[in-house]
């Protein structure tokens, strides 16, 4: 395994690309970038069809700001091992197993390795990822979720339809199948137009030369068995509240133009959940690190405020 740098996006400085086994022997793709001195590590885990790759920039920001970081490709998706003979397909079987792939993320590759306190920063699924961690492990002093996935938009489907088909293609043994009327490759250059998830198009540009260089990065749509995951995971969410506290504190920061994750989801989660702060970029899309300079910039002073006042 190894790391995709581009002329446009390069390595981040002190970055190594580490491999990870989980219990059930699935093999990801992981990386870290330790600083001489730091003040703690920032722990990235990303979306849904997300790759290392995306996250070099914002790396480069951590590092500058004087944190090491620490990123994984979860199974199924980017360098890691895919889950189907078709690696296009966007499959997992339960949320569970990605609690694993952070599991054997933190204990073979960052606890050892990497300074600490710990800060985690999840972004879209990875927010949901990070959610389920958080229920359970004190690993992190702080998490920041990025357009989290805390509950999902299933656009003109009715969710009762949706959760039908879901539940008849998953019992007979169809879950592998694609979603029906979802895209079986990733967006590119000529989809920026129009695309619902930023509005830098230097950016979009750039991610898109990474998947041309390494085009095995590459995710397609998702299954309905990662669709019947994704519900019951944004369902367990949904009964938490505030007898259930969580491990670490949490500030969520959420898309104004969001279209892909369900925002009324996120303010309720915010709203019912003790030591959890939300801020809202108005101009922002659902791809905040990979938005306009402006948002980015919002990102970051939210981050900085949230942190600053950390225990080393």
């Amino acid at each position: 395994m190894e790391l995709y740098p581009t002329p446009g996006n390069p390595l981040p400085a002190n970055a190594v690309c580490v491999v990870v086994r989980t219990r059930d022997n699935i093999k990801l793709r992981a990386m870290r970038a330790v600083l001489p001195v730091s003040k703690g590590t920032v722990v990235i885990i990303g979306g849904r069809g997300d790759f290392l790759e995306r996250y070099f920039e914002t790396m480069a920001d951590f590092l500058a700001r004087g944190f090491s970081v620490a990123a994984l490709d979860v199974r199924g998706q980017g360098g890691s091992s895919r889950l189907l003979k078709n690696r296009a397909r966007g499959h997992c079987r339960s949320f569970t197993d990605y609690t694993e792939d952070v599991r054997a993320f933190m204990t073979e590759a960052v606890l050892p390795h990497c300074p600490q306190p710990y800060f985690g920063v999840g972004h879209s699924t990875g927010g949901n990822i990070l959610l389920q961690v958080v229920r359970k492990h004190r690993w992190f002093a702080k998490v920041i979720l990025v357009a989290p996935l805390i509950g999902i938009k299933y656009g003109p489907w009715p969710a009762s339809v949706v959760k039908i088909l879901v539940f008849l293609a998953t019992r007979s043994g169809l879950g592998w199948m694609y979603l029906p009327g979802q895209r079986r490759w990733p967006l590119g250059r000529k989809d920026f137009d129009g695309n619902p998830l930023s509005s830098d198009r230097a950016r979009w540009e750039r991610d898109s030369a990474s998947l041309e260089a390494a085009p095995h990065l590459a995710l397609g749509a998702p299954t309905f068995s990662w669709l019947r995951a994704a519900m019951q995971s944004t369902f367990a969410l949904e009964r938490l509240d505030s007898r259930k506290p969580l491990k670490s504190p949490l500030l969520i920061v959420a898309a104004g133009q969001e279209r892909v994750v369900d925002s009324e989801a996120i303010r309720r989660f915010a709203k019912r959940m003790p030591g959890v702060s939300l801020v809202v970029i108005p101009a922002a899309m659902h791809e905040i690190l990979t938005e306009t300079d402006a948002v980015r910039a919002q990102f970051f002073a939210a981050f900085d405020a949230f942190t600053d006042d950390s225990e080393s």
